[in-house]
Parts: structure tokens; C-alpha cells; sequence
């Protein structure tokens, strides 16, 4: 790695847990050794990680409004400036979903270039490995085995939050952000005209600089324009293809192993599933671990807008879930099985019948679906346990107290199993799976049973 600083390479925020988790799989099976905090460490807990190459803190931005990132964003983006290391990365989600109230990435981009200031502001979204394209500026995504231009994709267009109706990502930030947005299309990324474009494009003050990736030539040239102009544009936004990007550039020089050893874990007889995702992705892999050893278990989400009603449903299903442990099958706690389920319907009309918020009573199903692992864990159940659904995964990980995350097995791209770290020492050491509702084929579950794809 003789063309590598000694340190940390890069440190990170992740809007959303799953995302996080994602930025740490690429660089920790890179070679990288990383570790992921689910909130700001304190400089003694950072200490405990020093030799780590990359840094990241979790967070859940992507469900924020803009006050929410104004108050609480630019404490962390110093801290992440304090880390000296030479590139700093604001983490989106691969689809880019935002909207200027919700999620934007365009405040965030705002906030972190005033914190961390530079030339420019590279913006990479696409990543190949994970079936994530631009071209032209216009993003596409990988679902039921075709790829979509993203505001014709069968989730993203109907996500229940932040649907995506343009999938020209300039454009989309445009609505976000009064930073001006520029685009180095991958035609010019293949002709080695990457510097030369950016060159003309810093006359003007602090662009943000959209950067297509297509395929493996373009990802390579992205990664190589970032890490060549990190003095100009230490802050990075983008997908976890700002971590693929460089890794390739940083392969192509041969600073680090091109196919290091996949790392596995052995399987288990059993493992927890705790699941607040929507997505037809995710109902995939609910029904087909439904068919090979596990017991789904319906949590009536209704309930979370009264609060002792929720105490006694997350304590009916933790009840049911060891019960199925005792019968020799994996729990799988779920909110619904795709978007189409009705119990998506009767949830956003019990918090319009109850005068709640979809956003409070969201926070209080993924924080319910924590307590209701925890429940499982403390009682003596199984060492592995999967959490699905991004926001999800932010509230649930909390619960359990987990402060820290390592990678230690590849299941499928952008959902790593990790090992946890929690004061807490029936908890610290457990093996935690997050999935995000768009990622994994339909044996995920399994797989990560598993310890790994088979």
C-alpha cells in the first residue's frame, strides 16, 4: 500500500443505518479494515479504533427534515473533519431518494461544505456492483431482473415517502440545494477528460460535480478524479459507489489486494428476524423464508399509535417468537409483506384516525421492533439476528444498545453481517445483519443463517 497515507483513508455519515452499513462492507472486504458508529463516539471510544482505515458514523438523515439537519448535522461533520483523514463522505441511498422536506441531500451537501470546505464537491451515486447506473446524469436501478430508469422503477416510484419522479440526479438535486450542479457524463470519464472538465467547471464557486458511472472504466476514472483532487474536494457525497470508485482506482495502481480471501462465517441452526420494510423486495424474501425454516410472525402495526396497546403487541410477538425457537425455527417479526399488503393501508389510517404523524409512529414501529430483539437476545436466543428496512434498522439498533459495528461476512452487496458492540455484555458480540428493503436476492434471510451465500 505504498501509495496510501498511513491512517485513516476516509470517514463517513451515513443517512440511513443500512446505508452505513454498506460503506464499511466495500472498504472492510477491500482489505480495509473499518468500523461503523451508530452515533458520535466520544474521542476515548474512538481511541479504542485507531488503527481503522475507515470511520464511519451512522445516522438517519434520510428521514429528517431540513431543521433536523441544521441542528444536528454540523456537530458530526466536524467531528468527521477532526479525523484527519484525507476525504470526508456524506453517504445517500443508491436510489438518491430525497425531497427538499425530507431527506435532503441537497441541506446536507450545504452543511458539510461549510463545515469542510473546498473547491468543488464530487457527487458519485452509481455503483455496477449493486446494479446502480448513471448515464447522462439520469440514474438507473437494478429490480426483478431488469434494470429502470429510476422514476420508473416498481419501488422507487411508489415509495411511500420520498417517491422518486426524476431520475436526472442534477436535476433532482437542483429542487434540494442553490449550489450550482455540474456533470461529467462517462464519455468523458472513458476519454481521460475527467480533470480537464472539472478544470473549467472550478471557475465557478463551489459546484457540486454529478460524476456518471456506468460501468467498471468509469467507476475506475470517477474513484481516480476524487482521490487526484482530495486537496480541492475533501468532501464527497454520493452512494457507497464513492467507496467502489476508489477502491477501484486504488486496485488499478495496485495499492491494494485486487481479490483479497471472502471472509465466512460458519452457519447456524437458527438466527432472529425482525422486519419493518415495505418493499416488494423484501416480501420476496419474507415468503421464501417462510418456505425454509422460518416462522413469520405478523406484528400488527395499527397498535404502535397508542402507547400501552404497542407495549402489549411487541410483548404478544416476543412471546410468539420464543416460542417458535423452542420448536426449532427462526422468528421472523414483520410489519407488512410489500407494499400492497393492507396492513400498509390500515397503518396510515390509524395515525390519520388517531391525529399522529406517519413519521412519530414510524420511529415508534422501528424502535418496537428493536425491543422486541432485545427481548429475544436477552432470553437466551440465538447470536445472529437480521434487522430489515433502513429506517428500521436506525431505531432497532439503538434499542439493542449496540454503539459500534465491524464487518465480518459478505451475504449479498450492500448488507454485510456484522459483529456488534454494545456495553451490555449479553449483547456485545452479537452477529447483526441490516438489509435495506431494496437489497438482496429472495435467499437472503438464509444466507445470512448461512454465514454466507451458498
Amino acid at each position: 500500500m505504498n501509495g496510501l497515507p498511513d491512517g485513516p483513508l476516509l470517514a463517513y455519515y451515513g443517512d440511513d443505518f443500512t446505508g452505513s452499513a454498506a460503506v464499511m462492507e466495500v472498504m472492510s472486504f477491500a482489505g480495509l479494515d473499518s468500523v461503523l458508529f451508530l452515533d458520535l463516539p466520544s474521542p476515548e471510544r474512538l481511541a479504542a479504533f485507531s488503527d481503522r482505515r475507515c470511520i464511519g458514523i451512522a445516522g438517519i438523515a434520510r428521514a429528517r427534515p431540513p431543521e433536523w439537519m441544521d441542528a444536528r448535522l454540523p456537530p458530526i461533520f466536524a467531528a468527521l473533519g477532526r479525523v484527519h483523514a484525507p476525504l470526508v463522505h456524506y453517504k445517500t441511498c443508491s436510489t438518491f431518494d430525497s425531497a427538499p422536506h425530507i431527506g435532503s441531500i441537497g441541506r446536507a451537501i450545504e452543511l458539510a461544505h461549510a463545515a469542510i470546505p473546498g473547491a468543488y464537491v464530487p457527487l458519485i451515486v452509481g455503483a455496477p456492483a449493486i446494479a446502480r447506473y448513471q448515464a447522462f446524469g439520469n440514474l438507473f436501478a437494478g429490480a426483478d431482473g431488469a434494470v429502470h430508469r429510476l422514476d420508473r422503477h416498481p419501488t422507487m416510484a411508489r415509495h411511500p415517502v420520498t417517491p422518486m419522479g426524476e431520475a436526472d440526479i442534477p436535476r433532482h438535486l437542483a429542487a434540494q440545494t442553490r449550489m450550482p450542479i455540474r456533470l461529467i457524463d462517462f464519455i468523458a470519464l472513458h476519454r481521460c477528460e475527467g480533470a480537464d472538465r472539472l478544470a473549467a467547471m472550478l471557475q465557478e464557486a463551489a459546484p457540486i460535480v454529478a460524476l456518471d458511472v456506468l460501468d467498471e472504466a468509469s467507476l475506475a476514472a470517477a474513484g481516480r478524479l476524487v482521490w487526484e483532487m482530495r486537496n480541492q474536494g475533501r468532501f464527497v457525497a454520493g452512494s457507497q459507489g464513492v467507496e467502489y470508485a476508489l477502491v477501484a482506482h486504488w486496485r488499478a495502481q495496485g495499492w491494494i489486494e485486487r481479490d483479497p480471501a471472502p471472509r465466512r462465517v460458519p452457519a447456524l441452526e437458527r438466527i432472529a428476524v425482525v422486519s419493518g420494510s415495505c418493499s416488494p423486495v423484501t416480501a420476496g424474501q419474507i415468503a421464501h423464508a417462510s418456505a425454509h425454516g422460518f416462522a413469520a410472525i405478523a406484528l400488527d402495526a395499527t397498535r404502535a399509535v397508542d402507547a400501552a396497546a404497542w407495549q402489549a403487541e411487541t410483548g404478544r410477538v416476543t412471546e410468539e417468537a420464543m416460542r417458535k425457537l423452542g420448536e426449532g425455527a427462526s422468528p421472523l417479526v414483520y410489519t407488512a409483506q410489500g407494499p400492497d399488503d393492507p396492513a400498509v393501508t390500515a397503518l396510515g389510517a390509524a395515525c390519520e384516525s388517531a391525529g399522529r404523524s406517519t413519521s412519530e409512529i414510524n420511529d415508534r414501529i422501528g424502535a418496537g421492533l428493536g425491543r422486541v430483539l432485545a427481548g429475544i437476545v436477552d432470553a437466551g436466543g440465538p447470536r445472529r439476528a437480521l434487522i430489515a428496512g433502513g429506517d428500521t434498522s436506525g431505531h432497532a439498533t439503538l434499542e439493542l444498545g449496540v454503539d459500534a459495528l465491524s464487518a465480518i461476512a459478505a451475504i449479498a452487496p450492500g448488507s454485510p453481517l456484522c459483529r456488534a458492540y454494545a456495553a451490555d455484555p449479553q449483547r456485545d458480540g452479537l452477529e447483526l445483519a441490516l438489509k435495506g428493503g431494496q437489497i438482496g436476492g429472495a435467499d437472503y434471510f438464509s444466507a445470512v443463517r448461512n454465514g454466507g451465500p451458498r
